[in-house]
Order: structure tokens, then C-alpha cells, then sequence
């Protein structure tokens, strides 16, 4: 028997390879994908990324879309509030368990985790405790494609945002910045690669810095007309 879960997805590459995972036990039914939405910008929070590419993400992806809007500095409050509500809507589905994407952070794990106990609901962990320094090259070797959106510029130089994630990139960081950015450093979005039946199509825009912060690197949604064309070979600005 299957058993239906709720996944988590931030729209990045930690989300993606968690997808990879789960997919490859083939014992799960993903019922949708959860997505908070910051709706003064209507972009996914902390990442930056416009709604309607997420959506083209979980087209791609063949699996429904769940957005889970909260205001612009969300309390944690209202942030848990608003969770409750939708995991007691899916709880009341027969979903018993949800996804996360999250590696190695202890504390953020047993918040998850106490957050949906409320509710009795289970959290899946799926790259738990991996290695991030080879999840990362794994993450590319499968041919995953992904874009940096964010970058904190407490914890990395602004020139990354916009970067692709690939191993130029990789062997650029500083030695104390995390190969999949799990201390927040940076943020990512996931274009391409084996889960997605098509790519998704953006053009980068242009670099903000927020919130004397965080810098933004905008992708600008690309309008594909007719049938599906041939992926091109390497990579342009316009992607």
C-alpha cells in the first residue's frame, strides 16, 4: 500500500533531490506540493520567485500545487496558524505524513516535527543527514539544473546571485558557506532535470538588495508558444 503525503517544496535543489528520493521508493502518493507564498510580493518566500513559475514547476512536475499565502514578515503565529489549517485540510484526506527537504538542522527538524505532532501528523526527511558536498555533485551529476535567487550577504559575497549551480560555482564558495546552502546562505531555483517532463523557461533580470540584506536575482517568466521544443545545449541568459 502507497501512503499519501503532503511534500513541502520551496521551488530549490534541496527540495528537487528530496523529490528524487521519495519518488524512487515508489511507497508514496504525493497528494500536492506545499508552497509558502509571501502574497504582498506573490513570489515564494525567502526565494523570490514569481508565482507563476512555480506553478510551471508543478505542471512540469505532473503533481497539484498547494500555496500556503502569508503576509510580508509573517509572525511565526500567523505563519503556524495558517499551517495548521492546511495540514488539518489534508489530514482530513487520509494524509498521515509530510516532506521536507532539510539536511542537517537539528533544531529546525524538531520544529517541523512538533508542528505537525499538534496535528498527529509524521515528518519524511528524505536527504537527512547526507553529505552536502556530495548531495551537491550528486544534484548535478543527475543533470538538475538550478538557478541562485537569493543570496545572504551575512554569509556570501552578492556576486552569486543569478549564478547557476554547477561546479564553477561549487568550487567558488568560501570554505565556510555550505555546499547546499543549508544555513540559509543562499537559495535556489531547480529549471530542469529527470523529475521534470519539460524545462521550465526564464530569463534573468535583474539583481535587488533587500532589506540592507538580501540580494534578489528576479527570473523573468519566458512565453513558450506551440509544442515543446528541443532543449538547446548548454546555457544562455535566456534559458
Amino acid at each position: 500500500m502507497t501512503e499519501k503525503v503532503l511534500f513541502t517544496w520551496s521551488g530549490g535543489k534541496d527540495s528537487a533531490m528530496s523529490l528524487y528520493e521519495l519518488r524512487k521508493g515508489r511507497n508514496y502518493e504525493i497528494m500536492a506540493l506545499l508552497t509558502s507564498v509571501t502574497e504582498d510580493y506573490d513570489r515564494i518566500s525567502m526565494h523570490g520567485v514569481r508565482r507563476i513559475l512555480l506553478e510551471r514547476q508543478a505542471d512540469s512536475l505532473g503533481l497539484p500545487l498547494e500555496k500556503l499565502y502569508i503576509t510580508r514578515n509573517a509572525s511565526n503565529e500567523e505563519y503556524e496558524a495558517k499551517l495548521k489549517d492546511k495540514l488539518l485540510q489534508y489530514k482530513n484526506r487520509s494524509v498521515s505524513s509530510v516532506v521536507f527537504g532539510d539536511i542537517f538542522l537539528e533544531d529546525l527538524r524538531k520544529y517541523r516535527e512538533n508542528n505537525l505532532a499538534q496535528v498527529g501528523m509524521k515528518g519524511i526527511f528524505p536527504i537527512w543527514k547526507q553529505d552536502t558536498t556530495e548531495l551537491a555533485h550528486k544534484f548535478i551529476d543527475l543533470g538538475f539544473k538550478a538557478v541562485i535567487t537569493c543570496v545572504d550577504s551575512n554569509s556570501l559575497d552578492g556576486k552569486f546571485a543569478g549564478r547557476y549551480f554547477d561546479n564553477q560555482f561549487l568550487s567558488e564558495l568560501p570554505a565556510n558557506v555550505d555546499p547546499c546552502g543549508e544555513n540559509g546562505e543562499f537559495h535556489s531555483f531547480v529549471y530542469d532535470g529527470p523529475i521534470f517532463s519539460e524545462r521550465i523557461r526564464f530569463r534573468r533580470g535583474k539583481i535587488v538588495f533587500r532589506d540592507n540584506r538580501f540580494y534578489f536575482c528576479d527570473l523573468v517568466p519566458v512565453r513558450v508558444v506551440g509544442a515543446r521544443s528541443p532543449r538547446p545545449q548548454g546555457l544562455r541568459q535566456e534559458i
